[in-house]
């Protein structure tokens, strides 16, 4: 199932594998224990980066699109997975309400759309999709690639105004593919009678990222001590900005200071581990996806010297969102490639499953740059086929299925900071 894949294991990583693999029992109880006292987000994408010397999560989306991207082979497993995530909110759930992005014609996201309708009728449930967009007063068809259609619809406040649904139609459960970068509109707000997953907070109109790296500070800490590791080899360091103005120049004093600080850590560990890399770091907005608004830096001059272009192109982001926080995070270089093109893993989770997982690919990036970026391919793999079995008696960093088998424990890391940061920054905690 590995296309191509060329990928430079060595040294730490190696060891990284060994000292994974050898505790596969205590890390997997280790999860079971921790799922008992922390819910999972509903489900979850992390992006993943392989540099030979360390393998860290770099971004965690808690609205992922892609389902598209996975491989087939996947299909019934994601559907055990959603069946168990299902159960817990609404065991009796007969009718799932799916809110998608607004105002998008996107051929491979509605593909997306259409592979989680897929997967939560499989489970039992009758799916329809009703839209925040206030230009769709009717039932609208959407029209696939592949010559089918989605029909998107009108929400509406039902039961006086206590619960959500269609014009028809009243769900148990409403799940939303839509990551709220526009704000939170007035329609989701006080919805109290029914499961709304991911919960609001967990958008992007009041998610951050640093709550989230800071949650996965104490997750890799706890792991690393487990299975005497150093926890640096699983985390990237990171800091953050506030008060930030691109177009003014406001908040660079502050931005190029915490450049400089975090390039002098990743130097110490560098000489610590003999890697002859030259460090540098990702600059990105603390809210936000969608690969917009990111530059690599490597020295804290950059960040002073910004072009008019640049400073264009770091202000705004999806939405037409400002951007005034950002979040300086250590740049993981990746060194896997399919066909001479570099590229990332990414693996999706639904509960606390992984349900398997792509290659992001892009030929015309660099080592050290963002991939999620136009131009960008996926590679699709059975991830979970081999993830859940890994080959013991291969020797390190030989064997697809125990590399998958380490993307899934490091993905699963993510997963369980997601849930603790959101249990963190719940604005009604005594609600649940």
């Amino acid at each position: 199932m590995v296309p191509h894949l060329v990928t430079a294991l060595t040294g730490p990583l190696l060891d990284l594998e060994k000292k994974i693999l050898a505790a596969t029992p205590a890390i997997e109880r280790w999860f079971r224990m921790e799922w008992q006292e922390h819910t999972p987000p509903f489900y979850c994408s992390v992006d993943l980066r392989n540099a030979g010397y360390k393998l860290a999560p770099v971004d965690t989306n808690l609205f992922p699109g892609g389902f598209n991207n996975l491989a087939t082979e996947m299909l019934p497993l994601s559907v055990q997975a959603a069946m168990a995530a299902i159960d817990k909110y609404c065991p009796d759930a007969r009718n799932l309400l799916m809110i998608p992005e607004s105002h998008t014609r996107n051929p491979y996201y509605l593909q997306n759309v259409a592979r989680l309708m897929q997967i939560f009728r499989q489970t039992g449930l009758h799916v329809r999709l009703g839209t925040l967009d206030p230009e769709i007063t009717q039932p609208t068809p959407l029209a696939l690639p592949d010559g089918n259609m989605l029909v998107v619809e009108p929400l509406v406040r039902l039961n006086n105004g206590r619960r959500l649904g269609l014009k028809d139609f009243d769900p148990c459960t409403i799940l939303l593919n839509n990551d709220l970068s526009a704000g939170i509109p007035d329609i989701l707000q006080n919805i109290h009678e029914q499961s709304l997953l991911p919960p609001l907070h967990a958008g992007w109109a009041l998610r951050r990222k640093s709550n989230h790296f800071a949650a996965y500070d104490e997750v890799a800490k706890k792991f690393g001590k487990m299975i005497d590791v150093d926890p640096w080899m699983l985390n990237p360091f990171h800091s953050k900005c506030s008060d930030i103005n691109f177009q003014e120049g406001e908040g660079e004093d502050c931005l190029a200071a915490n450049v400089d600080v975090l390039l002098a850590k990743i130097r110490k560990k560098y000489k610590e581990y003999g890697i002859k890399e030259k460090p540098f770091v990702i600059v990105k907005p603390d809210a936000g996806t969608y690969g917009m608004g990111i530059m690599t830096v490597k020295d804290a001059s950059e960040v002073r010297d910004l072009t008019r272009k640049q400073r264009n192109k770091m202000s705004v982001i999806k939405d037409g969102k400002v951007v005034t926080d950002v979040i300086i995070q250590e740049g993981v270089p990746t060194f896997e490639s399919i066909k001479e093109a570099v590229a990332e893993p990414v693996v999706y989770m639904i509960d606390r499953y992984v349900v398997g997982g792509f290659y992001r690919v892009h030929a015309e990036r660099g080592v050290d740059q963002n991939l999620n970026a136009p131009g960008s391919q996926f590679v699709p793999l059975a991830f979970a086929q081999q993830h859940a079995v890994p080959d013991l008696k291969a020797k390190p960093g030989t064997a697809a299925p125990n590399r998958f088998y380490v993307y899934g424990v490091v993905a699963r890391l993510a997963l369980l900071a997601a849930s603790l940061e959101m249990e963190r920054t719940d604005p009604n905690p005594e609600v649940y």
